[in-house]
């Protein structure tokens, strides 16, 4: 596995990245293409950090509460910048449990970016920090993920949490048990 930097991102970071997002839905729903990118406006803005490579997800919500996309990858050969603009249309047109989002629900969306740590296998359950940690389970062909900000949402215990991880990936809610491979991360989150 690629070990990836650990960086912090300052405010106007974070804006930059919301903005690269809602343009790269924006630029999609209008049928243009991804000249944004190369823009020399958005050049002259880049960081050192959003040149970085990191794995990122990105979470529509409609109404600010309600999950309308969530798509993203933990390792990334592209920078933070460029990953955030494809995951932004992935979750606005890809996510295979929504339609694809239309211009109408635009306004009506709202954006969360979580910048990922690398992966980390665990061992030891009680490792896992509630608030913290994310969690990425693999058993056999199944697997799948939660963002560190789920379980805090939906007041989670650390078992909750592991059966809720354990039935995303299509097992049974003790799937974390007996042969599961379990990694954590962590997040940077932030939102509009």
């Amino acid at each position: 596995m690629k070990v990836m930097k650990v960086f912090n991102l300052g405010d106007e970071e974070k804006a930059l990245l919301l903005k690269i997002a809602k343009k790269s839905i924006e630029d999609r729903l209008r049928g243009d293409g991804e000249g944004f990118l190369q823009s020399d406006s958005l050049s002259s803005s880049l960081t050192p950090n959003l040149r970085e490579r990191a794995g990122v997800f990105v979470t529509l919500m409609a109404g600010g509460k309600h999950l309308r996309g969530c798509i993203g990858n933990f390792i990334s050969d592209i920078p933070l910048y460029i990953n955030v603009y494809k995951m932004a249309r992935e979750a606005a047109f890809a996510d295979p449990r929504f339609f694809p989002l239309t211009l109408a629900e635009l306004h009506d969306v709202k954006l969360e970016i979580s910048v990922l740590s690398p992966l980390e296998k665990i061992d030891n359950l009680e490792n896992i920090e509630i608030g913290k940690h994310g969690l990425y389970i693999i058993k056999g062909p199944c697997h799948g993920v939660l963002l560190p900000q789920v379980a805090t949402e939906c007041c989670m215990d650390r078992k909750g949490f592991l059966e809720a991880v354990s039935l995303k990936a299509g097992l049974p809610p003790d799937g974390y048990k007996d042969g599961a491979d379990i990694c954590t991360f962590s997040a940077i989150v932030f939102g509009e």
